[in-house]
């Protein structure tokens, strides 16, 4: 799939998100094809694509009832999964992951004497925006609902003392790691977690959640050991730099509301309707 066909997809999927939204779960196919202005047989076809499942059986996972549904079903406690290999060096999207994390002294300088490369790719969420050091991915950012301009300002204001170059060529295996185009690319990725320790905590518990689950802000909290620290981690889950491989997408509210999104709701959803096509 190119990287065209891929954003074209994204933007699809986007519209239809809205149309559901609006007809819920009466809307067919045919109608949905016809607000696509493709026929049916056409867009079931690259829809398929795109999710790897029909559009209705999609149309269910993108319902706002989605969430509920997977907290209740597939809540993941993040004790259990730690215990069963899904942190640290453990599963990520089914690919190995390493990552390292900034020391607080280093942090506290704002990327001073480092230099990040930068560049624009497409994922199967609309245009990603990696960043990267020479020891891993330090940012994914994702302009589909923000747009170009304020994904890009905001990644840079997390390291203001940093050198940018833009290099998507450098960067490349690492788009190739992050979003892979089959089943056949399982290179480990690499990432370099630049963040506040207390934030570090947050992201490394969900590094725990595995494809296709969820948890909440306050197991969360429990977990890294301030059951109080509610507002405090859902705080860093929105300030993590690395979405989709740091899945923040995974966090749920209590009550299995989606709760917010740094790159935007629509986003979120079709993420976790993603997943659920993946190991559906």
């Amino acid at each position: 799939m190119t990287d065209f066909e891929t954003g074209y997809h994204y933007q699809l999927m986007r519209r239809a998100i809205d149309l559901i939204d609006a007809g819920g779960r009466d809307l067919s196919l045919e109608d949905i094809a016809r607000e696509m202005h493709m026929s049916p047989a056409h867009f079931q076809r690259i829809f398929s694509r795109w999710a790897g499942v029909s559009p209705k059986r999609y149309q269910q996972w993108l319902m706002l009832d989605h969430a509920k549904s997977l907290l209740a079903n597939r809540h993941t406690t993040l004790e259990t999964a730690g215990a069963i290999g899904l942190s640290g060096s453990g599963r990520l999207h089914d690919l190995f992951v390493r990552w390292e994390a900034m020391s607080p002294g280093d942090y506290a300088k704002a990327g001073a004497d480092l230099e990040i490369l930068w560049g624009w790719f497409e994922s199967p969420f609309g245009p990603a925006l990696i960043m990267g050091t020479e020891k891993g991915i330090c940012g994914i950012g994702f302009a589909a609902e923000m747009g170009a301009e304020a994904t890009m300002t905001d990644l840079l204001s997390r390291w203001p003392n940093a050198t940018f170059t833009e290099d998507p060529t450098a960067l490349a295996p690492f788009a190739a790691q992050a979003f892979p185009r089959d089943g056949s690319n399982r290179e480990p990725a690499s990432l370099f977690l630049i963040g506040a320790p207390f934030q570090i905590k947050v992201w490394e518990a969900l590094l725990q959640i595995p494809t296709g689950h969820v948890t909440t802000y306050s197991e969360i909290a429990r977990v890294i050991g301030n059951p109080k620290a509610v507002r405090a981690v859902g705080t860093a889950v929105g300030r993590n730099p690395i979405s989709w491989l740091i899945p923040c997408h995974r966090a749920l509210r209590k009550s299995g509301g989606l709760g917010g999104y740094h790159w935007g709701l629509p986003v979120k959803r079709t993420m976790l309707a993603w997943e659920a096509a993946e190991t559906a």
